[in-house]
């Protein structure tokens, strides 16, 4: 990546041409995502329609009892403008069955497991109805690790995963994402008060920066501190990226002896 500030209708246009190429590659006319009222999936759902038209987008809300009603009002006002068919998935029922007998489990296992039961319902509605997966992580989620192996990190094409959180957040408005859409705090929902900000101890602008010149310009510790980046916040990110690379890499295949 040359530049953090990118153009918005050029990124828009090839992002589009890159849905439909892709999709039609892979032998589908239809993608499906998951629509949870948040920034990335909006986008995604927005730059999908342009690409296919709205009778091949499929949207799936899932919400997990009361912790994702403001996020599930959201979602139901992006389908009602785009006017794609949508699924409403309760994925309560599921993930309480699970952890019934399960009292140990902390907020991260349970989140992890609703990340995952929602991709497994994406998977089984997109075989019923003959969608491909469209993937919505961004580029910040992906170099971070911050997402569910499995889970919202599954896709069989992914639009968005090239730019950080705050390009995404400059294309959805370029593209028209209602403001409400991209002003709000970034949430996965997986927990009462849940932010991702909170969950990642720095906001999005000056990760998304410092990740900017310490991956894509690959400027060392000492070059970034002339940047004017605080030590521990560059150690922070670097371990992050270290620990959890694991996510983005495919898994290791033996050789035939």
């Amino acid at each position: 990546m040359k530049n953090f500030d990118i153009d918005t209708k050029k990124v828009a246009r090839e992002l589009v041409n890159f849905i439909s190429e892709g999709v039609s590659l892979k032998g589908f006319k239809k993608v499906m995502l998951g629509l949870s009222g948040g920034l990335d999936s909006t986008t995604v759902a927005y730059l999908a329609k342009k690409a296919l038209g709205k009778d091949n987008v499929i949207g799936v809300l899932m919400p997990y009892g009361r912790l994702s009603q403001e996020a599930l009002r959201d979602a139901k006002k992006i389908e009602r403008i785009l006017k794609i068919k949508t699924f409403h998935v309760n994925i309560s029922p599921m993930v309480n069955a699970y952890f019934k007998k399960i009292k140990s489990a902390d907020k991260i296992r349970r989140g992890n497991k609703m990340a995952r039961e929602r991709m497994s319902i994406l998977y089984d509605l997109s075989k019923k109805h003959n969608a491909l997966v469209i993937g919505t992580s961004n580029r910040t989620e992906i170099l971070l690790g911050y997402g569910t192996i499995h889970g919202d990190c599954a896709c069989a094409i992914n639009p968005v995963g090239g730019l950080y959180k705050t390009q995404l957040r400059a294309l959805a408005k370029s593209i028209g994402v209602p403001s409400y859409i991209i002003d709000k705090a970034p949430s996965a929902d997986l927990w009462s008060g849940q932010t991702d900000e909170d969950e990642l101890g720095y906001a999005y602008k000056d990760i998304d920066k410092l990740l900017f010149y310490m991956v894509d310009k690959r400027l060392i510790d000492k070059e970034l501190l002339k940047k004017g980046f605080d030590r521990k916040f560059i150690l922070h990110i670097r371990k992050k990226i270290r620990e959890n690379r694991f996510k983005s890499q495919p898994p290791l295949i033996a050789k035939e002896i």
